[in-house]
């Protein structure tokens, strides 16, 4: 055990009673034995303190901390992972409605120690019932860093995961502070595309993370926005021109913002409600760009009107959908 690296591992949690003990156990459950395990109630009310607090008790590796005042997403994140301790060699989040499996910490670690250029470990991993991670060659266990953001920006691979999918070599968060951006939408994506344009991304061959689907998560939040448009435009916007040539970037991005813009003008003929239209307005912001107007919109909105007129029961169909998913929010 003292030949291990250090590890922290971190899990934030707001009322995740339902999942909680499952998450904190598969962290306990590790075939890797040095680590610590910090656990940070962002105040709670469902019983989740108490669930954490019992297994602080059982455990002397686990840190059970309350934060003073209710932190939004990502400045929580980035509070829970400034209480890691200074001799940590990797830091490893586990999101409190995900878990890991038994071998997660001993495989991403061994990656990391074999190969010194590698400052982000990520591997398969389940999404709901769904395999994903996929595109890394068997048995390749590095990718040059530059080579993950290109596959990422330009063949849609995406390699990071979530938060819980990824080890990081704990020096990042002395170099990046705070460690997740808290004006970006998508602070993982962008960490993970900074972060390689100077080091490698080590890759296990194997299923080691479950993040669920259908919770009471951001993602399920906006899920009927359609935010993979905003996200898929604004990464390249941000990204493309650092690893991308200029002609590469033209063939991606014009496609990518043609295919926001007619989600957009959909929205128009849709009469989608005000948060539809926050959203892509704060996505655009983040690149420096200002919502289209509808004189803007107007060639793909007559496009969107044509498609309506065509196929009636599409925008029924489709105010149906944004119906069920609004309302499995609502009642999530």
């Amino acid at each position: 055990m003292s030949e291990q690296p250090f590890v922290s591992v971190v899990t934030p949690f707001f009322n995740t009673g339902e999942y909680l003990a499952e998450c904190i156990q598969s962290v306990l459950s590790q075939t890797y034995e040095n680590f610590e395990y910090i656990l940070v109630d962002n105040q709670s009310t469902d019983g989740s303190s108490e669930i954490a607090a019992f297994f602080a008790c059982q455990d002397s590796r686990i840190k059970l901390v309350r934060n003073r005042r209710f932190l939004d997403q990502v400045p929580n994140y980035n509070n829970a992972l400034r209480r890691v301790k200074s001799e940590a060699r990797y830091v490893k989040m586990v999101l409190a409605d995900d878990f890991i499996f038994p071998e997660c910490l001993e495989r991403m670690v061994a990656v990391a120690e074999a190969n010194p250029s590698v400052a982000i470990v990520s591997s398969y991993y389940l999404e709901g019932r769904f395999v994903c991670g996929s595109g890394v060659e068997w048995p390749t266990e590095v990718i040059p860093g530059r080579v993950a953001s290109r596959m990422h920006l330009l063949d849609n691979l995406y390699l990071f995961g979530t938060p819980t999918n990824l080890l990081y070599r704990a020096d990042l968060l002395a170099n990046r502070r705070p460690f997740f951006s808290e004006s970006s939408m998508h602070e993982d994506t962008e960490l993970c595309h900074e972060v390689l344009s100077e080091a490698d991304l080590g890759f296990v061959h194997q299923v080691l993370t479950f993040s669920r689907r259908g919770n009471e998560g951001v993602l399920t939040a906006i899920q009927s926005f359609h935010w993979r448009r905003p996200f898929i435009y604004t990464i390249l916007r941000k990204y493309g021109p650092a690893f991308l040539t200029e002609e590469e970037l033209l063939h991606r991005l014009g496609p990518a913002r043609a295919d926001f813009l007619r989600i957009l003008a959909e929205g128009v003929i849709l009469k989608r409600e005000p948060e539809f239209w926050d959203y892509h307005r704060r996505a655009l912001a983040t690149i420096g760009e200002d919502l289209p107007s509808r004189l803007q919109l107007a060639p793909h909105i007559a496009r969107a009107t044509v498609k309506a007129m065509v196929k009636p029961k599409w925008i029924i169909n489709e105010r149906s959908r944004i119906a069920r998913m609004r309302q499995r929010t609502v009642g999530a």
